[in-house]
C-alpha cells in the first residue's frame, strides 16, 4: 500500500512510520505468537523487521491496534532466498518466477477481536500494495496455533485434497521437523470441521485461489505449525478482485 492511510468504516490501515509504530506491532505480535514467554521480552522482533514495511490496522474509535502484518517486496523470484519463508522451505522452484513478489508475514489479529471486517480491511490494504507495486505473487507462512498436527487432521486432509501447490512451484522440505500431510493423510476430510480449524488468513488465501506446500513446518519457537502459501494475483476470481479493489479505493464501506 502507499503512504496514504486507508479508512473503511470502523477501521483504518496505514504503514508504520515511527519507532513507536513498529514497537506497537512487535508488542501485538508478542501477545499473539508468544503469550507464554517468560523471558521478560515485550516485543517479538527479528532480523527481517528492518527490511520490511509494516501495516497497522487500528480501531478508529479507540485507537487500538487490532491487526498488523509486514511486507517484504522482491523484484522477482530470483530474490526469494532473502525471504523469511526461505529459512524453512526449499524454494528454488520459485526462483524462475519473473514478476515482482511480496512476502506477507507475521500476520496477527489481537486476541478477543473477532470482527471479520478487520480481515477485510487488512486485505484491502494488501490489494492497494499489490496494485501499486505490480505484484504478481503473494506468499508467506500461514500458521496454525500449536504444534500437534493431529489437532488439524481434517484441515490438512482438505489442503492435500484440493489446495496443493502446482508441481512447478512446489516447495521442498528444508526444516528439520515437518508433518508431510501431502503423503501421509489419505482420509476424506470433514469439510465443516476442516474449515472451522483453518486459520482465517489461510481460508481467505484459499478462497482467492491460493495454494500450499505439501508439508507443514513444526515451528517450536513460535509454537505453531505453518504451511507455505502462495497466491498468483492473476488467478484471483474476477468478482473477488473487483471487490478487493473497490475496498482498497474506499468505494465500498465495511460496517460502521
Amino acid at each position: 500500500m502507499g503512504a496514504a492511510p486507508l479508512n473503511l468504516g470502523r477501521y483504518g490501515a496505514r504503514l508504520a512510520e515511527t519507532a513507536a509504530d513498529l514497537q506497537a506491532a512487535q508488542a501485538l505480535r508478542m501477545l499473539t505468537f508468544r503469550p507464554g514467554d517468560a523471558d521478560g521480552r515485550k516485543q517479538d522482533t527479528d532480523d527481517f523487521d528492518p527490511l520490511c514495511g509494516h501495516v497497522l490496522v487500528e480501531d478508529l474509535r479507540s485507537g487500538t491496534l487490532v491487526c498488523c502484518f509486514r511486507l517484504l517486496h522482491l523484484p522477482s523470484g530470483a530474490e526469494i532466498g532473502r525471504s523469511y519463508s526461505a529459512q524453512f522451505y526449499g524454494l528454488s522452484a520459485l526462483e524462475a518466477y519473473s514478476l515482482p513478489m511480496t512476502e506477507m508475514g507475521r500476520f496477527c489479529i489481537r486476541p478477543g477481536w473477532r470482527d471479520p471486517d478487520i480481515l477485510r480491511v487488512a486485505w484491502a490494504a494488501m490489494t492497494a500494495h499489490v496494485d501499486a507495486a505490480g505484484v504478481g505473487m503473494l506468499f508467506g507462512c500461514s500458521s496454525f496455533q500449536g504444534v500437534e498436527a493431529r489437532d488439524y487432521d481434517d484441515a490438512f486432509a482438505l489442503l492435500r485434497q484440493r489446495h496443493l501447490a502446482p508441481s512447478r512451484w512446489l516447495p521442498r522440505v528444508k526444516a528439520p521437523a515437518v508433518f508431510r500431510f501431502g503423503s501421509l493423510l489419505r482420509r476424506k476430510p470433514d469439510l465443516k470441521r476442516a474449515m472451522a480449524k483453518m486459520p482465517p488468513l489461510l481460508r481467505t488465501y484459499l478462497l482467492m485461489g491460493g495454494w500450499v506446500s505439501d508439508h507443514a513446518v513444526i515451528d517450536r519457537d513460535l509454537g505453531t505449525l505453518h504451511v507455505f502459501t502462495g497466491l498468483e494475483v492473476g488467478a484471483v476470481p474476477p468478482a473477488r478482485a473487483r471487490l478487493l479493489r473497490a475496498l482498497s479505493a474506499g468505494q465500498e464501506q465495511v460496517r460502521g
